[in-house]
């Protein structure tokens, strides 16, 4: 009886203020009378019209920043969902989804709808929202940060951190001495080519272990709270 209610309140108040509109509308009509209205004409049909005006709205900036929303969100959750199934972190299906939304695979194949949906200069809104983003989920983590279990493990924690950042550094200036003849562009000296591959071999991404740890509930044992209170710190 709720349901028959509500469906004859919703079609009561559409059919009386529908009609109520119209009335006015035809009301309205007569107040043109000695005003002198311009009609515009136009060539082009009212359909014509309507989907110049759909087109024109989808190329704003918001349009293009909601519809990249929108993908990203439902990519991302697809591609989570088949790792899942296949014994994997959600977090690795998410970044294959950030590869199939790339230039790697859909620039690649589509590169005119690739353009259209990721265009340069929208890049940068894009951008400062994944940075928010980031921000607000390692704020959520460092709300779980327990200082009690982090002071205990200080000592193993500046270790890791610092071993896991000079030895790659390390190993990438290395490689660096190799490769700088073969991949170094004209003019840039081996000190600068070789801070980059040290840095680029150095980053760490600790969002992602942060998310595994979180998604196996490995923080529950004292191996991955020690994980865990690395990556909050």
């Amino acid at each position: 009886m709720g349901k028959n209610r509500n469906a004859i309140f919703y079609l009561a108040t559409i059919g009386i203020f529908s009609a109520l509109m119209y009335f006015i509308s035809i009301k309205g009509k007569l107040l043109e009378e000695g005003r002198a209205i311009q009609i515009s004409q136009s060539e082009a049909s009212q359909w014509t019209e309507f989907l110049n005006s759909i087109s024109s709205n989808l190329t704003h900036p918001l349009a293009i920043l909601l519809a990249q929303i929108v993908t990203i969100i439902l990519v991302a959750r697809i591609f989570g969902w088949l790792s899942k199934k296949i014994g994997q972190p959600t977090v690795i299906g998410e970044i294959i989804a950030g590869i199939v939304l790339g230039p790697s695979l859909l620039g690649w194949i589509f590169p005119e709808f690739s353009l259209a949906l990721f265009p340069l200069e929208s890049l940068g809104n894009l951008q400062f929202l994944s940075q928010i983003g980031l921000i607000l989920f390692m704020f959520v983590i460092g709300m779980e940060l327990d200082l009690k279990v982090l002071r205990n493990k200080a000592n193993d924690a500046v270790v890791i951190s610092h071993a896991s950042i000079v030895i790659p550094f390390a190993l990438g200036i290395g490689l660096a001495y190799f490769i700088y003849t073969s991949f170094a562009p004209v003019g840039v000296e081996f000190l600068s080519f070789g801070l980059f591959l040290g840095i680029a071999m150095s980053i760490t991404a600790f969002p992602v272990l942060a998310r595994i740890v979180q998604e196996r509930g490995l923080q529950k044992n004292p191996s991955g709270n020690g994980r865990h209170h690395l990556c909050s710190s």
